[in-house]
């Protein structure tokens, strides 16, 4: 960098860049996998693998997939959160790569949550 006219230019492209992640997050279904020990132990790694698989094979391009670490419910891990575009929050539990195909179908695709893998569907059984 020797100008201020290069600094600007990066200043400017860093800008566009955070406006594009802004923007991403405003139409995008976010999707939390808890990715701690627990959760590894409990069978996340398939679950985070059939997620990737889904949102692949569907061509869902607004969805992004992330991991997260210790959520606090060792018992009822794997564990997921769907975040949608308008602010709401679904947590799903003991999550199977099975779940995941009908979660995705249902919950990701036309919006509607799979109440019997929510945490409420699990805290009424108990």
């Amino acid at each position: 960098m020797k100008t201020l006219q290069e600094l600007e230019a990066i200043r400017q492209k860093t800008l566009d860049r955070i406006s594009m992640r802004k923007e991403d997050k405003e139409v995008a279904v976010r999707i939390v996998i808890g990715m701690a020990t627990c959760g590894i132990a409990a069978g996340a790694r398939p679950v985070m693998a059939t997620f990737m698989e889904e949102i692949e094979r569907r061509h869902l391009h607004s969805v992004n997939l992330t991991q997260t670490g210790c959520i606090g419910m060792c018992r009822l891990e794997p564990i997921v959160d769907v975040f949608t575009p308008d602010g709401g929050k679904v947590t799903y539990v003991n999550v199977t790569p099975e779940k995941v195909r009908m979660i995705v179908a249902d919950h990701v695709v036309n919006g509607h949550p799979v109440s019997e893998y929510t945490i409420g569907a699990v805290d009424a059984q108990a």
